[in-house]
């Protein structure tokens, strides 16, 4: 059974930073893209970011370039986001996600796995 595990998240000021991880257990058969989401209630799931299975192409959603940076350690079976210069519109739940290819992680409706989310507020 596949678990993804967040961890990280909780409630900083403006400006502020911080770093969410993410484990993965239970995958088998081949490499895995992997990516964060993010959602606020009553509205959709969104893209934040994804990274392909070696790292080697990686993609943001404009909100985020420039602020945010993922990265994955294939050995640990993680996913990591660090997010800089954090803003009030940045506070959402935070969810990890896999999937077979980036292509996958585009949009919520074709990823295989999620996690249970993490909770990010950004407030004075």
């Amino acid at each position: 059974q596949v678990q993804a595990v967040e961890s990280g998240g909780g409630l900083v000021q403006p400006g502020e930073s911080l770093r969410l991880s993410c484990a993965v257990s239970g995958l088998t058969g081949g490499s895995r893209a992997m990516g964060w989401f993010r959602q606020t209630p009553g509205k959709e799931r969104e893209f934040v970011a994804r990274i392909s299975w070696d790292g080697g192409v990686i993609s943001y959603a404009d909100s985020v370039k420039g602020r945010f940076t993922i990265s994955r350690d294939n050995v640990k079976k993680m996913v990591l986001l660090q997010m800089n210069d954090l803003k009030p519109e940045d506070t959402a739940v935070y969810y990890c996600a896999v999937g077979p290819t980036l292509i996958h992680l585009a949009s919520p409706l074709s990823v295989d796995y999620w996690g249970q989310g993490t909770q990010v507020t950004v407030s004075s």
